[in-house]
């Protein structure tokens, strides 16, 4: 799986000028199914964005994770939003090729069993719509933009 986070003070998802996903402070994250991934690699990826500390402290360091963004336990929020796009493969010419991504049927699946997971482990989890032409807003706070790719 791929996924790109940024750390946001606000974000929201829209759909036809609809706001179907919306955050304050916490993690956007983009996030793209290869094939060969799994559930595993669900539970890996998730376990470490919500461990991940980026969120800075009282001095000013990135000492605290999205599970406790100002050091008295409040979680921040976490945006998911699917977008295979994130597997682009553009060495040949210029027009990018997405085989690297999923297939459509088990991306989804993926990306359901993502969010299920986020919403058990985390609770404020907020979604955009798979499939779906989205307009995607956010205040990129710091900024902080981290890829990270894990595979089964």
């Amino acid at each position: 799986m791929i996924v790109v986070l940024q750390r946001v003070s606000r974000a929201r998802v829209q759909v036809a000028g609809e706001t179907v996903g919306a955050i304050d402070r916490g993690l956007l994250v983009l996030l793209c199914a290869e094939p060969g991934d799994d559930e595993r690699v669900c539970e890996r990826l998730l376990a470490k964005i919500l461990k991940l500390r980026i969120f800075n402290d009282d001095a000013g360091k990135m000492n605290r994770s999205v599970q406790d963004v100002d050091g008295r336990g409040t979680p921040g929020g976490l945006l998911l939003v699917s977008q295979f796009t994130l597997a682009a493969d553009t060495t040949g010419g210029n027009r990018p090729g997405f085989t690297g991504a999923a297939r459509p049927e088990e991306g989804r699946r993926l990306f359901d069993h993502f969010v299920a997971l986020a919403r058990r482990d985390h609770g404020r989890v907020e979604t955009g719509r798979f499939a779906t032409e989205m307009a995607v807003e956010l205040v990129n706070d710091g900024p902080v933009t981290i890829p990270i790719r894990m595979t089964a």
